[in-house]
């Protein structure tokens, strides 16, 4: 995955509607509980940063907190960064990510808790009938651990290819049991895969990277269940801090503000099916 990110701050208009535009600090005083009312959130452009900016943002400045939202662009900073303090809080990925990405780095990051899921999909490339696919089939993955089998898992559901009864959430192209059509699995950094979907027969894509390539759920030609209990206690979007935050009143009322029919009804009207509420 790249380590570059791209920290703009996309909170303007509710800082000026504070009065006050918060210097960004790596001290990590100003998003203390002492220090003030400033919560500095990084996140993913789309879904993410554009909920925190157009959603979140005034909400929180009417209980006279000033949310600072940083952009990324990968998966491994936004975490590294809140450990660091950096953060106060991330909002990017799922929980089966953070689960795991704490096992791999020895870390402790919490969900404070859960706010949307965003239904991976099947896309089209140089191919377009899922259900026919030709001999020697390309489909590129995501390829950190917790995406790749979620994808596979979706390859399976469509009758793509049959994995091993024991391959679980993890599996990789390894725990391919039956691969009828000698399908090639392409494992790719899934914030790329969008970019690539013209080199392959088909891509299963994240959620947040599908919208920003302007792709749809209507778009896919296959995609998981929204009504999973799968998707919603293994992949649904959390708000992630650290123990010591979990109970900060700041992190406590950006939950509580993503966690209402209103926030639903914001989902619903701005990006349909494409991102469902996860409470």
């Amino acid at each position: 995955m790249s380590c570059v990110s791209r920290r703009s701050l996309l909170s303007a208009a509710a800082l000026l509607a504070t009065g006050a535009l918060a210097a960004c600090s790596g001290s990590g005083d100003a998003g203390s509980s002492e220090g003030g009312s400033t919560l500095r959130v990084g996140a993913s452009p789309s879904p993410h940063a554009e909920i925190l900016s157009d959603f979140a943002a005034p909400r929180l400045a009417e209980r006279g907190i000033t949310l600072e939202v940083r952009e990324y662009t990968d998966y491994l900073l936004p975490n590294q960064d809140v450990t660091a303090g950096e953060l106060d809080a991330n909002y990017f990925q799922h929980i089966n990510y953070l689960n795991n990405y704490n096992e791999e780095n020895g870390t402790d990051l919490v969900s404070a808790g859960k706010v949307h899921f965003e239904p991976m999909g099947v896309f089209a490339g140089r191919s377009s009938d899922l259900a026919s696919v030709p001999e020697g089939t390309t489909i590129s993955v995501p390829n950190d651990a917790t995406n790749e089998g979620r994808a596979l898992l979706l390859l399976q559901e469509a009758g793509v290819i049959a994995l091993s009864e024991d391959a679980g959430l993890t599996a990789t192209a390894n725990d391919i049991a039956d691969n009828p059509h000698g399908v090639r699995i392409l494992e790719q950094e899934a914030a790329m895969l969008p970019s690539t979907l013209a080199d392959v027969d088909f891509s299963v894509i994240n959620g947040n990277y599908a919208i920003d390539a302007g792709l749809t759920l209507a778009d896919a030609v296959a995609a998981e269940s929204a009504e999973s209990d799968v998707i919603a206690n293994e992949y649904a979007n959390v708000i992630a801090t650290t123990p010591e935050l979990s109970d900060d009143e700041r992190v406590r009322a950006l939950v509580e503000v993503l966690q209402t029919d209103d926030f639903k009804a914001y989902l619903d009207e701005t990006f349909g099916d494409a991102v469902q509420a996860a409470f």
